[in-house]
C-alpha cells in the first residue's frame, strides 16, 4: 500500500511538499515516480527517481520548480513543489515500478506496478 500526504489548497507562488510512504514494499527495490491528473484531463508524468536516487527526471512543465527525492531508510518518496501555479492543480499520485536497474528512472505510467490513492493539490490564482 502506498499512502500520499501533503496536498492542500494554496495560493499561486506557494510551496507544498508531498510525501508517499509504504510499509508493504522493500522500497529500495523499486523505482518511484509522481504523476498527476487534473479534472477532465489524462494522467501525466511529473517526476521520477531511480532506486538509488542517482537518476531523476522531471516533466518540462515542472522543471526548476519541483524536486523529487526519496529516503530508502524510511520507505518514503517526496515531491517538493515550489512556485506553484494554478495549472498545477490536480490529484497527485505516487507509484512504484519493479524490475528496473538501480539507476533507471521510468517515465511511462504503464511501467509502474503499484499506485497510491492520490492527494489533491489545488492552487488558487
Amino acid at each position: 500500500q502506498l499512502v500520499e500526504s501533503g496536498g492542500g489548497l494554496v495560493q499561486a507562488g506557494d510551496s507544498l511538499r508531498l510525501s508517499c510512504k509504504t510499509s508493504d514494499f522493500t522500497f529500495h527495490n523499486y523505482a518511484t515516480g509522481w504523476f498527476r491528473q487534473a479534472p477532465g484531463k489524462e494522467r501525466e508524468f511529473v517526476a521520477t527517481i531511480s532506486r538509488n536516487g542517482a537518476t531523476r527526471y522531471e516533466a518540462d512543465s515542472v522543471k526548476g520548480r519541483f524536486t523529487i527525492s526519496r529516503d530508502n531508510t524510511k520507505n518514503e518518496l517526496y515531491l517538493q513543489m515550489n512556485s506553484l501555479k494554478p495549472e498545477d492543480t490536480a490529484d497527485y499520485y505516487c507509484a512504484v515500478a519493479r524490475g528496473f536497474r538501480v539507476v533507471t528512472a521510468p517515465r511511462n505510467a504503464d511501467e509502474y506496478d503499484y499506485w497510491g490513492q492520490g492527494t489533491q493539490v489545488t492552487v488558487s490564482s
